[in-house]
């Protein structure tokens, strides 16, 4: 319990304390820059970003089925060996953020596809079956228009569900991705400024104070909305090869 009030406090110090800077206004955004937080400790709370290789004729180009979120490896002592820790974790500055997955399969491969939230207490709070899309691409799962807000400074679970048939002679096969989300709190007096800022300002805001969420949010409601600036594709490519998820960059949103 004390290890995680300590990392919670610490997201907080840490965010508050980087909010004094900020782009000039009426400044173009400059090339964007992600700046994680630190790495968490291990709480026990494991995730998994990518499925690995792909599977059969189940997938168009080989890409594995990803969320797009950063991913911590961290190597701890046990007994008398040492293993290897996968954490998956993003900030949020809202109460219903967004969630961005790349699916690879083929349209006629998938069965069902399945978003669901929990509390750290592992209390399902959201629960949606999500439209199968009709290419492989990026797909976005919403908050918006539920009744599920999360609470600042608190923990959730989510996990990303695709079930596939590859052929015929092939069983059903269940692949997901897992990782967590905490809100925190955005300072009041940025908040007020972020009226006078562009929304690239905003995502490069969000993106130095490690608020992957939002900042990811940003760009793909522009890239989705046909913005003819030039330099939205090279933010969106950076903030993803910050990642090291490059590959995905030019996939399309769908």
């Amino acid at each position: 319990m004390f290890q995680r009030l300590a990392l919670l406090t610490a997201f907080s110090v840490i965010f508050i304390n980087c909010l004094n800077t900020s782009p000039v206004l009426g400044q173009k955004s400059a090339s964007i820059h992600f700046n994680p937080p630190p790495p968490p400790p291990n709480r026990g709370l494991p995730g998994k970003r990518g499925e690995g290789a792909s599977r059969g004729n189940c997938t168009a180009l080989g890409l594995p089925l990803t969320a797009l979120v950063p991913s911590y490896e961290q190597r701890l002592n046990q007994g008398a060996g040492e293993i290897t820790i996968t954490q998956v974790l993003g900030l949020t500055s809202v109460e219903q953020p967004s969630f961005w997955f790349y699916v690879p399969y083929n349209q006629s491969s998938i069965q069902a596809i399945e978003f669901v939230l929990q509390t750290e207490q592992n209390k399902t709070i959201h629960r949606a079956n999500i439209s199968v899309p009709l290419i492989p691409g990026i797909v976005r799962v919403q908050l918006q228009n539920t009744t599920t807000l999360l609470e600042t400074n608190k923990l959730y679970h989510w996990f990303f569900k695709v079930i596939t048939t590859c052929n015929s002679n092939q069983s059903v096969t269940l692949n997901f991705v897992e990782g967590w989300v905490q809100r925190v709190n955005l300072d009041v007096a940025l908040r007020d400024q972020f009226k006078q800022f562009s929304p690239q300002q905003q995502a490069a805001i969000y993106a130095k104070n490690g608020i992957w969420y939002d900042a990811l949010t940003t760009l793909a409601e522009l890239r989705l909305k046909g913005s003819q600036d030039s330099g939205l594709t090279e933010d969106w490519k950076n903030l993803l090869k910050v990642i090291q998820l490059e590959e995905m960059a030019t996939e399309p949103l769908l």
